[in-house]
């Protein structure tokens, strides 16, 4: 196979290259495979990609290799990549990110092997208003995702008395997020509010269990409740996404009983999906994360 050549995508052409690189060497998944994931997962990961600023975590040489994180969009990126600005002049750094809205535009982005694909929770024309709030449920050892999926019940049950729609998805690695989608004029300090009012409130109840101090000195066999992330300039990975680990995990939405079977008594390997396996849960249950771009819901004051 030649090290570069030139593809057609939904009538677009762009040049690929190196498609026999094994990026994930454990299992020897290679560019070849990226690329092909993320056409077939294309109809179910665009909706939640297109116009949000995407930060892309790139691995040329594989998961064994450097790593690093690229906000802005590259310069010699093609005329069909678009791009969306974040940030505020004389506040924040004014970036411009790259903004995937089709198949080609994708397969561009997965040829720079950009593995992971990480995404802010508002999106284009505004992307001062978040349409979300995400609760990061993060594990300090030897907790792991089950004690997340217990977290996340918990979760659960105050979304439901408070009468509101939430989504997870696990993030792929050892932990879980939690979403809330909003999807009406809000802003970061009210969504940032509403995240540490919930989990202080399950700091006081599940004190053992749960925290939201950021000292990781004090999450030792506690699971992280991570409200900052709701802030103008952070990301969190996108629904769908590969992630960069030893194997070519993904960031996968669950259902809520999926979540409750692995808080009662549930293991890790539960809660671990790899491409096929991500393909075959849309082909039997559809975009599992279409509330979190849909769904639209005000948040409650919380004192």
């Amino acid at each position: 196979m030649p090290e570069r050549q030139v593809v057609t995508v939904e009538g677009r052409e762009l040049g690929v290259s190196n498609l026999d690189k094994v990026l994930y060497p454990e299992v020897g998944f290679s560019k070849a495979h990226v690329i092909d994931y993320y056409v077939k997962i294309a109809p179910v990961l665009l909706p939640h990609l297109a116009g949000r600023p995407l930060t892309m975590l790139r691995c040329p040489d594989g998961v064994q290799g450097e790593r690093f994180f690229e906000k802005r969009c590259p310069d010699h990126r093609p005329e069909f990549v678009g791009t969306v600005r974040l940030g505020r002049e004389g506040k924040d750094k004014v970036v411009d990110h790259c903004d995937i809205g089709d198949v080609a535009a994708l397969v561009w982005v997965a040829n720079l092997a950009s593995l992971e694909l990480h995404t802010s929770l508002a999106r284009k024309p505004d992307t001062f208003t978040p349409t979300m709030v995400v609760f990061d449920l993060d594990p300090g050892a030897p907790a792991t995702i089950v004690e997340c999926a217990r977290v996340a019940m918990w979760l659960h049950e105050v979304f439901e008395r408070l009468d509101l729609v939430a989504v997870p998805k696990t993030s792929g690695g050892s932990g879980m997020q939690v979403y809330v989608p909003v999807n009406t004029p809000t802003g970061y300090e009210q969504t940032k509010g509403f995240a540490l009012a919930v989990g202080q409130l399950l700091e006081r109840v599940h004190g053992e269990h749960v925290t939201t101090n950021m000292n990781k000195r004090e999450r030792t066999g506690k699971v992280f409740i991570d409200w900052s992330q709701n802030v103008l300039t952070k990301t969190t990975v996108c629904a769908y996404s590969l992630r960069a680990r030893a194997q070519p995990t993904v960031s996968t939405p669950l259902r809520w009983e999926e979540v409750a079977a692995l808080a009662d008594g549930g293991d890790a390997d539960q809660a671990r999906f790899l491409p096929p396996d991500v393909l075959a849960r849309v082909d039997a249950h559809g975009d599992l994360f279409a509330p979190a771009a849909q769904v639209e819901q005000a948040l409650p004051e919380l004192g």
